[in-house]
């Protein structure tokens, strides 16, 4: 790799660059592993019976059995076998090996390990042939193109929604050039999923990163400088996948396509996601209610505003009613002059910067490969890259003014990535805030059309909450207004009732971890103990642990489904039996039980809004305790404790956080670590 050297490249062209950086490293390719044309036999092989330990002993395994059939003695049929539990044992062990390196890479990549763990316990299922063309390929591109199309070309624009940008004092003009040190520190932390457009597998690229540095260095440096993205760069290749095993793979509709970029581009990206992420915080720019892809935000803490709120209410004896905004397709319809708007003028990216941007966004392409097919290359007009690093980031910024939309209308709201939702409070037999909230939704619908957005009306969803007496009069009246609500609607990822029960949600928790747990209980025997703890935690623990801050003040029955799952987990795993005790299993393993678990995650998200690694609305629901004079209590850390009437309120997050926090040692309140404090909370 020491011979790659750029050839005396126009230091003004990135593109040019590049291209010398892609023939220099294919120069050395071809020198030190020219390209050699192989019959593959089409016979699937397990692929740990091709390490050299297993053909090895297998050759053994049948000189043995030769020289038995041979003399037909006792002495060698015993030989034999000897030598064939040794291959079987060898087997097994290179087996494990190969599951444990898979499992070790793919441990922060949920996608893979579920595809993997599938695999083992189903048969996969094969595209049919015919599907693998040229002419199909291009069959699916041009579907893919012009589903976004009609999707775009039926958004009717009509009367502008004025919103005013807020008023910038910085701005961002120029990028600050790396160092071998950043660039090294990046690559080291993407992942190394690797697409047909890298001249350079990314696992080889990793290894040899030392010899690349200066170059790469370069290359990201005059990108920043004369604000242009490779032309090379802007190629996605789409792979259509299937959405479901049982949809019929001849109908395109029920294909997702499933996009790979160069990861060259991936590292130039978070270069830029790294600065403008930095830009957007020191100056305020995000909105803090959109909490999609944004440090210390995500579902769970989206969600425990949201239902905070409305337990709050339910415990003021008001009816709340929430409105889950559904849109179609919105990250491949987002418009560049829209976008590149919002990037001057809410953001204040200019100069340089801002024709980065401009360059990153126009003349991109993609193609579809479907086994060794491709299509011809088709332009992208409109959208966010799909499954690039800035993609997410920009989209927030685009939708910017909708927030500022929303609060123009006194109506509370909540915005993860494209998934909005909107709901207010009411007493009984008030009917003004149900009509503000439908003014509200016509009002976002306009300017969703404004912005070459489209809402789906069909799969907006409306729910009501609060007493049963009281919601019956809210329903009628929305049904008056064409607005039917539901009894339960899924809101990212959680399945919400009208009594905030979480019942429903519960259930589909238990059915989706035991269908795991029996998927990994069948491979139980092919891998270690280790790995295997590894799957149940990626496939079963998550799934309790995921948005379990909202099971605060729930039952104890209620709970204790989730405690089973749990149970069985562990029994999987130590092959316990099935009436033999659990707790000191568990124990054994270090596994907090679930109510556990949920006061832990409880307290650490207390912990974390206190030392600025939570969002800012989570913050603002603890209100520190300050006692009026000077008392012992005085600087212990301790919350105020709200008023509560009912359940409801018990089971809100400012109350029953607030309460848990009290009830803790000072010495775990005042750890001076996250990683302190995560340690004194366990053993508390």
């Amino acid at each position: 790799m020491e011979m790659i050297r750029f050839e005396n490249p126009p230091c003004s062209n990135v593109d040019n660059l590049l291209d010398s950086y892609t023939s220099s490293v294919l120069n050395v390719l071809d020198t030190i592993a020219p390209v050699k044309v192989k019959m593959v036999n089409n016979r699937q092989k397990a692929p740990w019976r091709s390490e050299d330990s297993v053909r090895a002993q297998k050759r053994e395994c049948r000189k043995a059995e030769r020289k038995w059939r041979k003399s037909k003695l006792q002495v060698h049929c015993e030989i034999y076998k000897e030598v064939l539990c040794e291959f079987n044992q060898i087997l097994r062990g290179e087996r494990e090996k190969y599951f444990s390196k898979i499992i070790a890479n793919c441990r922060n990549n949920s996608r893979v390990l579920f595809s993997t763990v599938n695999r083992l316990t189903n048969p996969p299922v094969s595209l049919p042939l015919e599907l693998i063309s040229t002419s199909k390929c291009n069959e699916f591109a041009i579907f893919f193109y012009d589903k976004v199309q009609g999707i775009k070309n039926a958004i009717i624009s009509t009367t502008q929604i004025p919103t005013l940008p807020p008023a910038r004092h910085l701005e961002l003009t120029h990028f600050t050039p790396v160092t071998d040190k950043t660039i090294e520190e990046i690559i080291s932390g993407l992942s190394s999923c690797t697409c047909c457009l890298d001249e350079l597998p990314t696992r080889f690229l990793k290894s040899v990163l030392t010899s690349l540095l200066p170059q790469l260095v370069q290359f990201v440096n005059i990108s920043f400088e004369t604000g242009a993205f490779p032309k090379a760069l802007k190629t996605a290749v789409i792979k259509p996948l299937l959405k479901k095993s049982s949809l019929d793979p001849k109908v395109l509709n029920n294909y997702r396509p499933i996009s790979n970029l160069p990861f060259l581009g991936k590292v130039l990206e978070k270069v830029i996601y790294q600065q403008l992420t930095y830009f957007l915080l020191s100056n305020n720019v995000f909105d803090t209610f959109q909490s999609g892809f944004r440090p210390h935000h995500s579902t769970e803490t989206a969600l425990i505003k949201v239902t905070n709120d409305i337990r709050m209410n339910t415990n003021a004896g008001k009816v709340s009613v929430l409105v889950l905004l559904d849109l179609s397709a919105a990250f491949d319809t987002v418009d560049h002059g829209i976008l590149l708007h919002r990037l001057e003028n809410w953001v204040g990216i200019s100069g340089t910067a801002l024709n980065w941007f401009k360059s990153y966004l126009e003349d991109r392409t993609y193609f579809v490969e479907i086994g060794n097919c491709v299509s011809d290359k088709i332009s992208m007009t409109c959208g966010v890259p799909q499954g690039s690093i800035l993609g997410p980031l920009l989209f927030n910024l685009y939708m910017l003014p909708l927030g500022q939309l929303i609060n123009s209308n006194n109506v509370s709201y909540h915005n993860y990535a494209d998934d909005t939702q909107i709901y207010v409070s009411l007493t009984a037999g008030e009917h003004g805030p149900v009509d503000t909230l439908c003014h509200c939704i016509e009002q976002i619908s306009l300017w969703m059309q404004n912005n070459f957005l489209q809402l789906n009306s069909d799969k907006t969803e409306i729910i009501v909450f609060g007493p049963q007496t009281q919601r019956q009069g809210v329903i009628s009246h929305l049904e008056s207004l064409a607005l039917k609500p539901k009894n339960q609607v899924r809101n990212l990822g959680v399945i919400m009732d009208s009594d905030l029960n979480l019942n429903s949600h519960i259930k589909a928790i238990t059915s989706s971890a035991f269908y795991h747990l029996k998927n990994i209980a069948k491979i139980r025997g092919i891998v270690s103990k280790p790995d295997l703890e590894r799957l149940i935690h990626a496939f079963v623990s998550s799934r309790l642990d995921y948005c379990n801050g909202l099971l605060t003040g729930l039952s104890k029955r209620a709970v204790r489904q989730l405690q089973y799952i749990q149970n069985a987990a562990a029994r999987v795993l130590t092959k316990t039996r099935k009436y033999d005790h659990i707790s000191p299993v568990l124990r054994s393993l270090h596994w907090l039980p679930v109510t556990q678990r949920i006061e832990f995650k409880t307290a650490l998200l207390v912990y974390k809004s206190f030392h600025g690694l939570a969002p800012k609305y989570i913050s603002d629901m603890l209100e520190p305790y300050e006692p009026s004079r000077a008392l012992r209590t005085s600087g212990r850390g301790l919350l105020v404790v709200p008023r509560v009437n009912n359940k409801h309120g018990e089971a809100a997050f400012q109350f029953h956080a607030a309460k848990m926090w009290n009830s803790l040692h000072e010495d775990v309140r005042q750890a001076s670590t996250l990683t302190m404090f995560k340690s004194r909370l366990k053993t508390a």
